[in-house]
């Protein structure tokens, strides 16, 4: 998206991808209709399929936009703060040098057990993020504060109950459900605040008619909430315009990139409203797993939506985790013991490192920096 000689020449960072994502449940109370739900079918509508095919529609309201085409074969299940999951998480992380949990859903905050896995995976020595819509938030954010969670992504998809109620299910287009959506939002943010819990707002832009509720949440949040624009994968230029179009009416100048050595996420830094405020759009590079990605049907400019995101963990309905390397090939997902003695992990790492050093030959400035955790942000359609 950013490709201008002038976003070109900016000042580069480089961190380099050590985030591991994990879907810790399904559930979700929103039914948006742009969420890729970590690629997994909706459970609630698919509970008494076998392996699949899988419902890509039913009761819920909930969607899962590539469920239909990628290939997943299984449920994913809630995962619990016991020893397979300590276990799992510490393989990963003696493995592939992972530094960073992410917590996603479904929506996290509707985990009962949430500040235990929190508490669970900082003990592993990670640090914890999560990606929220805030459903839940005042209730579960001051205990997981106070066992390490680091930083909450929220998403936000409205900024008022018309505007939220316009992304739902044609059937769930209630504004007295938005509005109470939207005051839970406000006391999940509250929440991070009270409790020393860094915030951020990502806001998905699917078109101009988004537009207004960015200006809204700029003027509603103080400039310690950092905001991140996002595009929506599913609605192609038309969002990637819309979002150009808020920039320009905010007087928005470019600063500086950040790129991600391993992994498609990136973002670029601007200043806004005079200087007065900083916002990023975060955007996809075109990366590729040299062996994995070969040959994919997916593998071209028009098809593969999100290139090579980073790693997520799922744990299926029998208990087992798999780890996954793409949304919209569902069917790359593999068991744990077979992704850490396999090709593919060793794949990741040396990608990992050949565009590390590849980025640093392109951009040798002295903004580089040493090898940081890429921070990934919640995004229904990333």
């Amino acid at each position: 998206m950013d490709t201008s000689s002038a976003v070109e020449s900016l000042p580069t960072h480089i961190d380099t991808d050590t985030t591991l994502r994990v879907k810790i449940l399904d559930a979700c109370g929103m039914t948006c209709t742009f969420c890729h739900n970590e690629g997994t079918p909706v459970v609630v509508d698919n509970r008494r399929s076998g392996p699949g095919p899988f419902l890509t529609a039913g009761s819920s309201g909930r969607t899962s936009i590539y469920a239909a085409t990628n290939g997943s074969s299984f449920l994913p299940a809630t995962i619990p703060p016991d020893e397979d999951f300590a276990h799992a998480l510490h393989r990963l992380r003696e493995r592939m040098g992972f530094t960073e949990l992410h917590l996603t859903g479904g929506e996290p905050t509707l985990h009962p057990r949430l500040p235990d896995l929190v508490r669970l995976a900082t003990d592993q020595g990670y640090r914890v993020c999560m990606t929220s819509n805030g459903e839940n938030g005042a209730r579960q954010i001051p205990a997981c504060a106070n066992v390490g969670l680091d930083r909450v992504n929220f998403s936000i998809f409205g900024t008022t109950p018309d505007e939220l109620a316009q992304v739902q299910h044609d059937r769930f287009r209630d504004p007295a459900k938005a509005t109470a959506k939207i005051e839970a939002l406000h006391a999940s943010i509250q929440a991070c605040v009270d409790h020393g819990v860094r915030a951020s707002a990502n806001i998905v832009i699917l078109d101009h008619t988004h537009i207004d509720r960015v200006h809204r949440l700029l003027d509603t949040y103080a400039p310690e909430l950092s905001v991140r624009l996002l595009n929506s994968l599913d609605h192609g230029q038309a969002s990637i315009d819309a979002i150009h179009e808020v920039l320009a009416q905010r007087g928005a100048v470019a600063e500086a990139r950040r790129l991600t050595a391993g992994a498609s996420g990136a973002r670029t830094a601007y200043s806004i409203d005079g200087g007065r405020r900083r916002i990023h759009v975060k955007w996809i590079r075109p990366v590729r797993l040299p062996a994995t990605c070969r040959g994919c049907w997916f593998n071209n400019d028009t098809d593969c939506q999100e290139g090579f995101y980073g790693l997520r963990l799922y744990r299926d309905r029998p208990g087992n985790y798999l780890a996954g390397v793409c949304l919209q090939r569902m069917d790359l997902c593999q068991p744990i013991d077979d992704f850490l003695n396999g090709p593919v992990s060793t794949e990741i790492l040396r990608f990992r490192q050949a565009d590390r050093d590849r980025l640093e030959a392109n951009h040798r400035t002295p903004t580089t920096s040493p090898t940081t955790t890429h921070h990934t942000e919640g995004n229904p359609t990333t």
